[in-house]
């Protein structure tokens, strides 16, 4: 019989493979443990790997290729213990939140990023697609990394056939506000609708402390956003979530917003008042609510264009240093 222990890094592990949806190494495997907050060494990785296959969860893809999960796996973390299901994502929060070190006025330090992989041969494409977002400020940055096969983009080696992209996550607005003491309280990631250009209601939310993925990957897998609509109309849904602070630090929150937007970090779509709703939603006592834009409501538009993309949300952090604006970057060969 298996410990407690042993089950939960076997849920992760499956976990892991089941949102690649490719197959992967003990390496990366253990990779994304440790951005999950389980650190586990790759031989106890391989280890765990072996329990998994001998009970049917996982098989091997090949030898260089690594393990999959299979049918009987994926039924498995769908019957998993529910304490075991839960806060995975709020977790994820809280540790880049805690890591993020970025500066706006120095525009210097780390900063929390999603990573997306795009098929090589469709890369052009979905650059074009995504450039009007960017354009429009439909992201919480402009600035990105690019990757080519091989390579690393945080912690993460993109795979072969594919280009990485590394976009801003709007968890850098928590770390920034964390550096400063104010507390920001995650609430949930959900769709929020535009209507003549501004934040209307949110639609469909996704609570990250029942979630074990970013709700935005959710979102984007069941192609419910419409942010090509919202570039040429003013009206469609987008990618947003919703975060509380204390009243009291209203004031220098917005001096902190104020100044991360001319750092070139546009993640605040909306301030509310003290105790009233923001885009329908309801605020607690003494708090004031705020609508954090998605960042990869780009990576969206890619999607609205029928390019299938793998998205690593809440991924990892990276210097801030090494990002660069889209259109340049592209500008570079990147989509040749």
């Amino acid at each position: 019989m298996m410990t407690p222990d042993i089950e939960k890094k076997i849920l992760l592990i499956l976990r892991i493979l089941r949102d690649s949806g490719q197959p992967m190494g003990a390496r990366l495997i253990a990779r994304r443990m440790a951005d999950q907050g389980l650190p586990l060494s790759e031989r106890m990785v391989r280890y765990h790997l072996c329990l998994t296959d001998e009970r049917g969860l996982t098989e091997l893809a090949g030898q260089r290729d690594g393990r999959a999960i299979t049918e009987r796996g994926i039924e498995e973390i769908d019957s998993a213990r529910v304490r075991d299901k839960l806060s995975l994502a709020i977790s994820r929060i809280e540790t880049l939140a805690f890591r993020t070190t970025f500066d706006p006025k120095r525009k210097r330090g780390l900063v929390p990023v999603n990573i997306s992989l795009i098929p090589r041969e469709k890369f052009r494409r979905a650059a074009e697609a995504m450039q009007p977002a960017f354009d429009a400020g439909l992201c919480v940055s402009n600035l990105v990394a690019l990757a080519r096969a091989g390579e690393k983009l945080g912690e993460t080696v993109v795979p072969e056939g594919k280009i990485g992209m590394a976009t801003v996550c709007s968890i850098v607005v928590n770390g920034v506000l964390l550096k400063h003491g104010i507390p920001m309280d995650s609430k949930f990631g959900g769709i929020v609708q535009i209507s003549r250009g501004e934040p209307l209601r949110f639609v469909e939310l996704i609570h990250y402390s029942g979630s074990s993925l970013d709700p935005s990957e959710a979102f984007i897998r069941a192609r419910m956003t419409s942010v090509k609509e919202v570039i040429g109309k003013g009206e469609g849904r987008i990618l947003g979530n919703f975060r509380e602070i204390p009243a009291l630090s209203q004031g220098l929150t917005e001096r902190l917003v104020k100044d991360m937007r001319a750092s070139g970090i546009n993640g605040v779509l909306a301030i509310g008042r003290v105790s009233e709703p923001v885009c329908e939603v309801p605020v607690d006592m003494n708090k004031v609510g705020m609508i954090l834009i998605g960042g990869l409501n780009p990576v969206c538009c890619a999607q609205e264009a029928g390019i299938a993309v793998e998205n690593l949300a809440m991924s990892a952090v990276m210097d801030f240093g090494e990002l660069r604006p889209f259109k340049s970057a592209i500008a570079q060969g990147w989509a040749t």
